[in-house]
Formats: C-alpha cells, sequence, structure tokens
C-alpha cells in the first residue's frame, strides 16, 4: 500500500491502556514529539512543515494519541483517537490512511501498533523511545501499490 506522503507519519494514533495501566504510567512515550523533518526520505519540497506526535493516558485505563502533520502549503490535518493496549481494534478519526488501529504496550519505551483502512491491512508502526527519554524512534513498515515491502525509520525529539 502506498502512503500519501504528509499522512506517512500522520498514522500515528491510537493506543490504549487498561490491562497495562500500572506499565503506561511509567511509559516514557506519553509527551509530545516532534519529527526531524530534515531526515525525511522525501525530496524536501515534498515535505511536510511539520508532524507532532502527542502520546497521553488521560483517565488511567486509556492512552490516547493526537498527530498534527503541517503540510508545505501550511494546512493541518489533526488524527487522534484512543484504545485498550490489549491488541483490540479501535477506531482512527481524521486520517485517510486508516480508520482502525490496534496496539500493545511490549514494554514501556515500546509501543508497536497496526493500522488498516475498510478492512484493508495498512502499515505497523513501532515507536522507542530513547533511554534518556528525549528522542524517539517509529519504524514504519509497509507494502507498495505492487507489493514490495518498505521499512523506513523517522526521528522524534521530545517537545514536552
Amino acid at each position: 500500500m502506498k502512503l500519501p506522503i504528509p499522512l506517512l507519519l500522520a498514522t500515528t494514533l491510537l493506543c490504549g491502556g487498561a490491562a497495562h495501566a500500572q506499565t503506561v504510567a511509567n511509559s516514557p512515550l506519553a509527551g509530545t514529539w516532534a519529527v526531524d523533518v530534515s531526515r525525511l526520505y522525501l525530496p524536501p519540497q515534498a515535505r511536510p512543515r511539520s508532524v507532532t506526535v502527542s502520546f497521553a493516558q488521560p483517565d488511567g485505563a486509556r492512552w490516547a494519541t493526537r498527530v498534527e502533520v503541517v503540510d508545505g502549503g501550511g494546512n493541518s490535518l489533526v488524527a487522534e483517537g484512543s484504545t485498550l493496549l490489549d491488541g483490540t481494534p479501535a477506531p482512527v478519526s481524521g486520517n485517510l490512511e486508516a480508520d482502525l488501529s490496534a496496539t500493545t504496550l511490549p514494554a514501556p519505551g515500546v509501543l508497536v501498533m497496526q493500522l488498516s483502512k475498510g478492512g484493508v491491512p495498512g502499515s505497523t508502526r513501532i515507536y522507542t523511545a530513547s533511554a534518556d527519554g528525549q528522542r524517539m524512534t517509529e519504524t514504519a513498515a509497509y507494502f507498495t501499490d505492487d507489493g514490495r515491502p518498505v521499512v523506513r525509520t523517522h526521528h522524534f525529539s521530545r517537545v514536552r
């Protein structure tokens, strides 16, 4: 599946936490992160102006994700949602690439997310926080329209 360029990162949506609330509460992934757009695989003229991902635990039983992508023209796309961290699919709102997400937090600094749209598998995203909690990498794995597998790594810095 070929991903729309500004939405490639916007699919970092949806995480939950009832079954693993204690682990999630200590996750270094909680907070707001900004992608280093200069390191994206896209040509400079095709890169978004910014991508910000926020992970939060609003009530002790849910893990929420909000993604904002500001494209080259200054238009903003916001996608958000929340789900349990037991792999149960939950809806994604505001995202053209995905309408469902399933997530798990196998370790406090590692989040695994599977996305789909209209019942068709999308991408798998793995988020990993650095030991100092100031950097995060997103590994995105998906298939192109002609069936070739692709793996991309995106680099984030903590905003707050």
